[in-house]
């Protein structure tokens, strides 16, 4: 293990080979000095003398395990557009659909979303029960 006598600067990246891990230096507290995961969270306590300057490669993967921690807690993306949000069509030859989408259309036509999408839903409403669609 490399010791190091050096002072550290808050913030300053630092491996803790006794925890494996990459801490951001905080301060220290009696013999212990206080390191912060990358990205925030809870801090540790370790032993000054065992600890050193991070490497790129492990200031890096500190980096991209904090954004993935952090993703992760994202909410995520709506879902693809389905069927549900488009506009039912009306199944080829029966006379109730045929219906129900002219009155969707004349809903259209007149600007009447509320209407509008009164239709749709009577139109997918029969499209389950009647075509089973």
């Amino acid at each position: 293990m490399t010791t190091t006598s050096e002072p550290h600067e808050p913030g300053r990246l630092l491996y803790d080979p006794a925890t494996d891990r990459v801490g951001e230096y905080r301060d220290r507290v009696g013999p212990y000095a206080m390191l912060r995961p990358v990205g925030g969270g809870v801090e540790w306590e370790a032993d000054p003398a065992t600890l050193r300057p991070a490497t790129d490669r492990e200031r890096l993967g500190a980096s991209v395990r904090a954004v993935n921690r952090r993703t992760g807690s994202l909410p995520s993306l709506p879902p693809p557009l389905d069927d549900v949000s488009r506009p039912p069509r009306p199944v080829p030859g029966c006379a109730a659909c045929a219906e129900l989408a002219e009155r969707r259309e004349d809903a259209r036509t007149a600007y009447d979303r509320s209407a509008e999408t009164d239709a749709n839903v009577l139109l997918r409403q029969h499209r389950r029960q009647e075509h089973r669609a």
